[in-house]
């Protein structure tokens, strides 16, 4: 199992080691820059931009695969701290990843595991009792919010929340930035943060249950009707044992996989959920390198991305080797 996990460990690194160097070729290839210099008043000589730029590794000046090497090199000869380069602000790119990743995982990491546990049991749930009302209910709603941006849903759960704040007439649910500045004490803090994290957090959640649960029926319909759920039975399994002991197990094997590629969706999706509860997360950072043309600070974003999405295919590898004892490990 050790190696079976490092050889696909290696894989995904492989991976995320290319995607991160042609995201920052398309960068460098596309962005603009010295656009950000461009209208001041009094302007800035030209002189002054290009040492700017050269400073931060994005001069349009020099050629794109000069630049990509001047940044690879840098990650092997540069301290810790700068070997991703300076945004545009003049901020090394770890510092901010360092300061922003614990904001976004705090999100993503309860998002996810959320989704994944309610979606695949709302999945089951629909495939056991299929064309029932629950099953009629869970499906629209699952449609719906599918069909329904991401950012859509946090600024109706906004609304949601202040009307209900002012019925209570008390600020109970409070949802702009991560925390709230000045509060101290470990139990104020920690229910500060809970109530922060409660709206971006059940948005998250319905999101991604929606497309798992989607998935999960229809591979749980596939199982209901295999031979061994059948030869269990006639052995003498009630139909809670064999659907729970063989049915949820086999289906939950393509679920695996589908976890790995589908994390990446809520990741995209808590970047836009980070611009509309204010996070200062990675994904606004990413967001906001676009707007602004930083190519230091999207390759650190994209770098911090593909990191988690080979964190989840590892333990997506490792649940479909532990669930299907079929895989040679």
């Amino acid at each position: 199992m050790t190696k079976y996990i490092l050889r696909r460990f290696v894989n995904y690194a492989i991976l995320t080691v290319i995607a991160t160097v042609f995201v920052y070729i398309a960068a460098s290839s596309f962005f603009y820059p010295r656009k950000r210099y461009l209208g001041l008043n009094p302007p800035l000589p030209e002189a002054s931009v290009d040492e700017l730029l050269s400073t931060y590794g994005v001069n349009d000046k020099d050629p794109v695969l000069l630049r990509t090497w001047w940044w690879i090199e840098r990650i092997f000869t540069e301290p810790l701290p700068n070997k991703l380069g300076l945004d545009l602000s003049g901020s090394p790119v770890i510092i901010e990843m360092y300061n922003r990743a614990g904001v976004s995982l705090r999100l993503l990491l309860v998002g996810a595991i959320l989704a994944a546990v309610l979606g695949v049991a709302l999945g089951v749930w629909g495939a056991v009792r299929q064309y029932k009302a629950s099953d009629q209910i869970i499906s629209y709603a699952s449609f719906i919010l599918i069909s329904t941006p991401t950012f859509v849903g946090g600024v109706l759960l906004q609304i949601l929340a202040t009307n209900f704040n002012r019925v209570v007439d008390h600020q109970v649910i409070r949802f702009t930035g991560a925390y709230t500045p000045g509060i101290t004490g470990f139990f104020p803090t920690v229910w500060d943060l809970f109530v922060h994290l409660l709206l971006p957090t059940i948005a998250l959640t319905l999101f991604g249950a929606a497309s798992y649960s989607r998935y999960q029926r229809a591979v749980m319909l596939d199982v209901l009707g295999s031979d061994f759920i059948r030869t269990a039975r006639a052995k003498g399994a009630t139909r809670n044992r064999a659907l729970i002991k063989h049915g949820v197990r086999v289906a939950l094997i393509p679920m695996s996989t589908y976890f790995a590629y589908s994390f990446g969706t809520l990741v995209s999706g808590s970047a836009f959920l980070e611009i509309v509860f204010s996070w200062e997360g990675m994904g606004k950072y990413g967001i906001v390198a676009v707007q602004q043309s930083d190519v230091n600070a999207l390759a650190g974003t994209v770098c911090f991305t593909a990191i988690l999405l080979l964190i989840s295919s590892t333990l997506s590898e490792v649940l479909y080797a532990a669930l299907d004892p079929r895989v040679r490990v």
